[in-house]
């Protein structure tokens, strides 16, 4: 028996992080609660809004995918070693990554390059 899903479900998974993401998080680990995020491993943030994602489209091997905006120039508020980056509302935990570890240093800045977050079809 065959698999499959709307993609109409897959993008409506993906428009409602587009809907309410407030916030992009750079973290020293992998957060799993909205105060996690921002506080606990919280290493730089930035307002990150709907207006600047594009689409939902076909995904690169299968489902569906969204781009998430590159942000520059994130102030960095805390030394660490980035680890994750997570999309937050104002009150709740989105989605978490990870990202190529780096150092950071209080008082400069981070950029976040575009990424995807893919959601594959059902096997």
């Amino acid at each position: 028996m065959g698999k499959s899903v709307a993609d109409a479900v897959l993008d409506a998974s993906l428009n409602y992080i587009k809907s309410n993401v407030a916030k992009i998080c750079v973290c020293t680990s992998e957060p799993t609660t909205y105060s996690a995020a921002t506080s606990t491993y919280l290493l730089a943030s930035a307002a990150l809004t709907s207006a600047a994602f594009g689409s939902t489209t076909n995904g690169d091997s299968s489902g569906r995918k969204i781009a998430i905006p590159a942000v520059s120039s994130i102030s960095v508020a805390s030394t660490g070693s980035a680890a994750h980056v997570a999309l937050v509302t104002s009150a709740a935990l989105l989605y978490v990554t990870t990202c190529t570890t780096q150092g950071l240093t209080a008082s400069n800045t981070v950029n976040v390059p575009t990424w995807d977050i893919e959601i594959a079809d059902p096997t």
